[in-house]
């Protein structure tokens, strides 16, 4: 069963939609009830990270959340809940994040070439480890973003896919059991749906 994280920020809908046209079970899920029961957890969000962790924390889900990854519990991060899944971002000083992945979150610097937030399509170059997650998908292939931070991990593993804004940034984090995205895969036409096929049979 898939169980999408909602804390009242983002578009559940479609992202449920997506599971769905995959074959996959998939609720929406207000408080931590179905966590534990989960094959797979999904943290998107759109909006502001501060926010974001404030929802989470309110209605009781960040423990929930980093007890799910800890005892290896396959946790998928999308747009603004990639970033959540960073321990700070520079949106939100002072405010802690799940501290699942060690890293921050990064504002993009402001350019009249490179527009800030990054809105539409832009590719996504992955690395041999994420050939997996990436099977059928080649490189370089399209995918839509929205977004005005990025993440900067702090271990270079972790990082599995690289997107070129005016700079290379970490579009992917990938680390045993935890995959982010920056992009949303479930406006991603083919190939993010493909992306989450992969994350269903991995």
């Amino acid at each position: 069963m898939v169980v999408i994280i909602d804390y009242g920020m983002g578009n559940l809908r479609s992202v449920q939609k997506a599971f769905e046209f995959l074959g996959a079970g998939a609720v929406i899920c207000p408080d931590g009830s179905r966590i534990d029961g989960a094959d797979l957890l999904v943290l998107p969000g759109v909006g502001d990270f501060g926010a974001a962790m404030g929802e989470l924390e309110r209605r009781g889900l960040t423990e929930s959340i980093r007890s799910y990854a800890a005892a290896g519990g396959k946790l998928l991060g999308i747009c603004l809940g990639m970033q959540l899944v960073m321990e700070a971002s520079e949106e939100a000083p002072g405010v802690p994040g799940l501290g699942i992945i060690k890293g921050t979150v990064r504002r993009f610097p402001r350019s009249r070439e490179y527009p800030v937030p990054q809105i539409g399509w832009n590719t996504v170059r992955y690395s041999d480890r994420a050939a997996r997650l990436f099977d059928g998908i080649p490189q370089e292939s399209y995918f839509y973003f929205v977004h005005s931070f990025y993440v900067d991990p702090v271990e270079s593993a972790v990082s599995a896919g690289i997107t070129d804004y005016g700079m290379d940034y970490t579009s992917v984090l990938f680390e045993d059991n935890v995959i982010a995205a920056q992009f949303h895969p479930e406006k991603s036409q083919k190939p993010g749906l493909q992306l989450l096929r992969n994350v269903l049979e991995m």
